[in-house]
């Protein structure tokens, strides 16, 4: 009988089915477990819950080869960290684990060490610990750590029909400057920033948990169209996007400028902007836009609705569960 392979089976899958294998009935600290939301999430004071999180980085297929060695560090810690703003939470220290060859220059971790540190304390933190072995790639894993009020836990789940969805920054920058590493176009370094340095946008997260707008959110590192299945599973609801509201940034426009259509696509269906994808109550968007710069680019729905965006043309096309993956599609 053949066995499945994990590319078969694809990221989500694999995570969900390990997730049900590890029996979380016995930890009565924990809130939310493993695979339920960015961070896992524990009671540790009356007050307080703790959020945690891991992500691991691989030289091969995270690592754009034009990377410093200082923005590989950099990304390694913001990808952890940008799960913890997710949360609403503000971080407290992250551990970073490397696996490298033994004949890496010194010089090459030291810089390296240094993006990790210098993007920790972007985001009002350090990096508190970790390990390190040898490895034939490079290879680092991060584990991030967050405190947040009980009252102001931000989860995925808990968005309504009526909701407006909102995100920050832009759309699509990362996923746009990838495509223009990967086919040797030159592109300004603010652009490619996007994707190599990519900011945590925990202030905004703390501000949006403090402004009590906000009825789900979750980060869009694996892309928006992936971003917005996963909260559609989990709320039960569909969302209706329009395409002149998703915020595209002026390096972009002048970098796809023969189709419009391929804008909207790197929008929807690359990873990488580690934005926050969320959704707030109508009658309290003043308080979120008190809280941060965002952009509404449409509306939580019924379920029957799914999930289309409506083009600038007028037409209302399906959003496909696609976006950036791992073990395969």
């Amino acid at each position: 009988m053949k066995m499945t392979q994990v590319s078969e089976m694809g990221e989500r899958s694999l995570v969900n089915l390990l997730s049900g294998m590890f029996n979380s009935d016995f930890n009565t600290d924990l809130v939310l477990g493993p695979g339920s939301d960015d961070c896992a999430v524990l009671d540790i004071s009356d007050g307080d819950y703790l959020v945690v999180t891991t992500d691991m980085l691989h030289s091969k297929t995270d690592f754009p080869e034009q990377m410093t060695p200082w923005q590989i560090g950099w990304m390694s810690a913001a990808v952890n960290l940008s799960d913890v703003a997710s949360m609403g939470a503000r971080p407290i220290g992250i551990l970073m684990a490397i696996g490298m060859s033994s004949d890496t220059p010194v010089s090459f971790v030291k810089e390296m060490a240094r993006g990790m540190s210098d993007c920790a304390k972007a985001c009002g933190t350090t990096v508190i610990g970790g390990d390190i072995d040898t490895h034939d790639e490079l290879t680092i894993t991060g584990t991030a750590l967050g405190l947040v009020k009980k009252s102001r836990l931000l989860k995925r789940k808990g968005a309504n029909a009526g909701d407006r969805v909102c995100v920050t920054g832009f759309t699509g920058s990362a996923g746009a400057a990838l495509h223009a590493l990967q086919h040797g176009i030159d592109v300004p370094d603010s652009f490619l920033n996007t994707l190599l340095e990519p900011c945590p946008r925990v202030a905004e997260g703390q501000a949006l948990a403090r402004s009590g707008a906000v009825t789900c959110m979750m980060d869009t590192s694996d892309g928006l169209a992936m971003s917005l299945h996963d909260l559609a599973d989990i709320n039960g609801v569909g969302f209706h996007i329009c395409e002149s509201m998703l915020p595209v940034c002026q390096d972009m426009k002048d970098y796809v400028t023969s189709e419009p259509e391929e804008q909207t696509d790197f929008a929807l269906y690359t990873g990488g902007d580690f934005e926050l994808l969320f959704t707030v109550s109508p009658e309290k968007l003043e308080e979120a836009r008190n809280a941060c710069d965002l952009s509404i680019i449409g509306e939580v729905v019924g379920k029957t609705a799914g999930i289309r965006i409506e083009r600038n043309h007028g037409t209302n096309l399906s959003i496909n569960r696609k976006g950036y993956l791992q073990l395969g599609t």
